[in-house]
């Protein structure tokens, strides 16, 4: 049995050590095949997948069973996965200036023939929202061996009645707002607005804005005769164009720069806005504007924080936002999951759950275990998901794997009552006098 094969089952095994017996070597013999990239040629389908794995159709029929109907939660799975990895001490969070980031990003699942109550999410590619079922997923950024990877810690599900891209980023802020540690700060892409983060009350983030963002400043302006103002003065970060007239830019509270891998940085700020909306008060909730001309990139960046950070501290901070995209990126384009044919309800919800996790646990097998070559011509081969997933077909499941004892089939419980047959008539000897005119005849 290969390193790869031996390390993939013992991190199931702790993925779904709390899962009832029988249900866990289901769920094993499942993810086991989801990892392998069963799901690739069987197009989503979970039946062909499990046999192109070398299960029989029993097994089959019990791993498709145990997704449906078993007792177990994704959040459980998630806690004895992040168990395994701190315990491992291989991952290592990122901190900048004593702040870990905490990266979120709302994802989607296109199912538009699927009936029933499915969600409308935009679709980059096709420029318009289309049929899917959503998930918001927020994982913790660190690295293993210099390599930057997440860490799940929760994945939320769009709510059944309102399945839309603004009630379940509202879902997720309002549960970061109660679970953010006090060393961690929120990194959230253009998707969401400073007015969304007041909303929900999350106290620290890193957002990045819209170029033809607007915000004001904080203070009145002088008083010029008339009837007082109550708003600030308008603050334009970058310069703009509309209807045939050039706007220019706001002259920045501050300019500087810092070298980052090699290359310089610009960046302009302003401090203590608010937004565009609120009055000039001592109580507003105010936040930074930073712009970042960035030399590898053509157009500037613009990020908002309430958070006393410094330029470089906040586009650090920012760049951990991308590892979040990659579990599902791999989910749907390298194991498979980008289609899926399962039509149940509670089936469209769990089996997106599971290939997630399972996305997850891959990243992070292919940054742990050695470089394995694809084949003979990989002369330099290096550490991925790809190379870790096992070849197509997928790799058959071991005969004899390194099971523990609470890794089985579970055995049908026996009954409190036999059941006996009774004849009728038997209690009051009606059957007998009967009997005895039968053989009398």
């Amino acid at each position: 049995m290969s390193v790869a094969i031996t390390e993939t089952i013992q991190a199931l095994q702790v993925v779904l050590q709390t899962v009832p017996v029988g249900t866990n070597l289901a769920l094993l013999q499942l993810l086991w095949s989801i990892l392998n990239g069963s799901f690739l040629p069987s197009r989503g389908a979970i039946f062909p997948s499990l046999q192109l794995s070398g299960f029989t159709a029993s097994e089959s029929r019990r791993s498709w069973r145990a997704m449906r109907y078993g007792i177990w939660r994704i959040d459980d799975l998630l806690l004895s996965w992040r168990k395994h990895v701190h315990d491992q001490g291989k991952w290592t969070p990122h901190r900048y200036d004593g702040y870990r980031p905490l990266a979120v990003d709302i994802t989607a699942f296109w199912r538009p023939r699927l009936g029933g109550k499915v969600g409308q999410f935009f679709h980059c590619l096709a420029n318009r929202l289309l049929a899917g079922v959503g998930f918001a997923l927020v994982a913790e950024v660190g690295q293993v061996d210099g390599q930057r990877l997440p860490l799940l810690r929760k994945i939320i599900r769009a709510q059944p009645r309102e399945q839309n891209p603004d009630s379940l980023k509202a879902v997720v802020l309002s549960w970061v707002g109660r679970n953010l540690a006090a060393d961690e700060v929120l990194i959230h892409d253009a998707g969401a607005h400073i007015s969304d983060m007041q909303a929900a009350g999350i106290p620290r983030y890193v957002i990045r804005m819209a170029k033809n963002c607007t915000l004001r400043r904080n203070f009145l302006p002088p008083y010029r005769g008339g009837r007082p103002r109550e708003y600030g003065q308008y603050v334009r970060p970058l310069p703009r164009q509309r209807q045939g007239k050039h706007i220019p830019a706001t002259k920045p509270d501050g300019e500087t720069t810092f070298c980052f891998q090699g290359r310089t940085v610009r960046v302009h700020y302003w401090h203590d806005l608010v937004l565009s909306t609120h009055k000039v008060a001592d109580k507003q909730e105010t936040c930074t504007i930073f712009v970042f001309f960035d030399p590898l990139y053509q157009e500037p960046w613009l990020l908002a924080t309430n958070v006393d950070l410094s330029p470089e501290t906040a586009f650090r901070l920012y760049l951990d936002r991308w590892p979040v995209e990659q579990i599902p990126l791999v989910t749907k384009q390298l194991l498979g999951l980008r289609r899926q044919f399962v039509f149940a309800p509670e089936s469209c919800q769990r089996l997106p759950e599971l290939a997630l996790l399972a996305a997850n646990i891959l990243t992070h097998l292919a940054a742990m275990l050695p470089p394995m070559p694809t084949g003979f011509w990989d002369q330099h081969p290096k550490k991925q998901p790809a190379g870790c997933a096992g070849s197509w077909p997928g790799q058959l499941f071991p005969k004899k794997p390194l099971l523990p004892s609470n890794f089985g089939k579970s055995g049908r419980l026996p009954t409190i009552c036999r059941r006996v047959w009774r004849r009728i008539g038997d209690e009051n000897g009606i059957l007998d006098l009967f009997s005895g005119l039968l053989v009398a005849i």
